[in-house]
């Protein structure tokens, strides 16, 4: 199937996928130019994209920053100056305007002299198998912090009928301890945070011109839901974004593709990333 990108399927495709990530390994991936190329735009577009998601960040770190209350407890997050945190994930974390980008703009605005580096290690589509896989260069950042945003892809359904998830649950089980093992290891000062998969609208899912209707992907809010009850169980502190989207997704929590969190779901998924931390 061909599909005629409109300037705003071609923002929705760049969205969720820092396309540099995908090809790191490649001369000239951090060229702006040659991702520009690969995506079948002008830098210009390119950057223009970028802006209106960085500036939508920005936006909602304003937002949530207007209440005191969220002012003080991003004062209180037992980030130290110098730290590294590292945001390990899939799509909800690789989004250009995602919780941890809009983290990375309340610190700047409300703790100008932080020194945090946070790191967006996100990839869209990953599976915690795929996380494992790229494991080791999450430790090498030597990190003090590592928040995990995981099992979303792990749920994910391929097909008009499908037969079984992505992962099965007995194996996501065995990820989330083998991640947490890898790390515990190699780099055993990190603190380890675990986000649970949100829920989704199934409905809207199937109906979405790029998820359900082009590449016949689905989930199930009960496959989420065994995921997110086999990460609770992991002795880490745990943030349950199932609690804050609720059943059925809360309105406006949600892009129309069902699946990821509109900038109101990602301002929602760092209020309760900072009410756990702070």
């Amino acid at each position: 199937m061909t599909l005629d990108l409109t300037p705003e399927r071609l923002a929705y495709r760049l969205q969720f996928s820092h396309v540099a990530k995908k090809v790191a390994d490649w001369p000239g991936a951090s060229d702006v130019a040659n991702i520009a190329a690969i995506c079948g735009i002008s830098v210009d577009e390119y950057r223009r994209i970028e802006a209106r998601y960085a500036a939508n960040a920005r936006a909602a770190a304003e937002s949530l920053l207007a209440d005191p209350a969220f002012v003080e407890r991003v004062g209180r997050l037992p980030f130290e100056k110098g730290a590294t945190v590292v945001a390990l994930g899939d799509s909800f974390t690789d989004d250009w305007q995602s919780w941890l980008e809009i983290l990375r703009h309340a610190l700047d605005l409300c703790r100008p002299d932080h020194a945090v580096r946070l790191v967006n290690a996100g990839v869209s589509g990953d599976t915690t198998a795929q996380m494992l896989a790229r494991c080791l260069g999450v430790v090498q950042l030597n990190p003090d912090w590592v928040i995990c945003l995981a099992g979303t892809n792990d749920a994910r359904l391929h097909g008009v009928k499908p037969i079984k998830t992505l992962v099965s649950i007995e194996e996501t089980a065995r990820n989330l301890v083998a991640l947490r093992s890898f790390v515990a290891i190699q780099a055993p000062q990190a603190r380890w945070v675990w986000v649970t998969p949100a829920t989704a609208d199934e409905e809207a899912i199937a109906r979405h011109w790029f998820l359900g209707r082009q590449n016949q992907l689905g989930w199930r809010n009960s496959d989420l839901v065994a995921v997110a009850d086999v990460m609770k169980q992991q002795p880490d502190p745990v943030v349950d974004l199932q609690a804050v989207f609720g059943m059925p997704p809360r309105p406006g929590y949600l892009l129309e593709d069902g699946l990821h969190p509109s900038l109101e779901g990602q301002k929602a998924i760092l209020r309760a990333l900072v009410e756990k931390l702070s």
